[in-house]
């Protein structure tokens, strides 16, 4: 019902053109591709002058959706990080990137923005040998910040490298869990897993997770976990699950009745 296009292109009143408006509140899910936090606010804000109220207030999206809003609550889970606000194309220098790495000591990391990693170009602009190097995370962050362009959401993570593959493993166990309202609705395979992938997740690690979750209070949302090579499971990243991707092979419909019993 919402042209994400017209969204991304800031024109919201053509964006819900097709939604019809209503005299009575009605409440309602997005369901979509990302769409930055402050584009997600007028999406919000056009919707209730349609009488359409977005269960997932746009504060409650950001803290989701971008690393600095989720990361207190899972610090304990999750791998150590520290940020800093930072303006797409703006290359910064060691002066800029030595405060940040010196916050985690040195051993290796990993660099992103708040949403995304160029995980694609992992030695280019994603992977740090060693953040003791200051040049050289200097020289990986300034490749990331270039290759996102205008899309850098937020500024720079850096985040301390744990190991989730054994020697002899291609890719490590990684597994999805949906959350409405606190409770564990679903758990899927990561979108990027292979295709018919199942992951089982030991109720003592959902339970920990849960405990976040409720904390960090967002009304639906996704934790994607990964098993660490020493069998430790670990939160690789929050998100705000009305823009978290299934499975391509996965039923929808237990997270859709879920979603559908909510109460406003």
């Amino acid at each position: 019902m919402v042209d994400h296009d017209a969204i991304l292109a800031g024109d919201v009143q053509a964006a819900v053109r097709r939604v019809p408006s209503s005299d009575v509140v009605q409440p309602a899910w997005y369901r979509g591709w990302m769409i930055p936090s402050a584009a997600y606010s007028q999406l919000a804000t056009e919707l209730e002058t349609r009488g359409i109220r977005l269960l997932t207030s746009p504060a409650a999206y950001r803290a989701a959706h971008e690393l600095p809003g989720w990361y207190a609550m899972f610090a304990d889970l999750t791998p150590a990080s520290v940020w800093s606000e930072w303006e797409a194309g703006r290359t910064p220098t060691s002066t800029d990137v030595g405060p940040l790495t010196e916050a985690l000591g040195g051993g290796p990391g990993m660099v992103k923005d708040y949403v995304k990693s160029r995980k694609h170009e992992w030695y280019e602009a994603c992977f740090v040998t060693d953040l003791a190097d200051t040049a050289d995370a200097t020289r990986v962050i300034a490749r990331m910040i270039e290759l996102q362009g205008d899309d850098l959401t937020g500024g720079i993570v850096v985040r301390a490298f744990e190991q989730f593959t054994s020697d002899d493993e291609e890719r490590a166990k990684e597994a999805r869990i949906w959350w409405v309202r606190g409770s564990a609705v679903m758990i899927t395979a990561h979108p990027d897993t292979p295709s018919g992938t199942t992951v089982e997740v030991p109720t003592e690690v959902r339970d920990a997770v849960g405990t976040s979750v409720r904390t960090l209070g967002a009304s639906f949302v996704t934790t994607d976990l990964a098993l660490r090579s020493d069998g430790v499971w670990r939160v690789i990243e929050v998100g705000d699950g009305q823009v978290s991707d299934l499975p391509a092979v996965q039923d929808p419909a237990m997270l859709m009745r879920a979603l559908a019993a909510v109460e406003p």
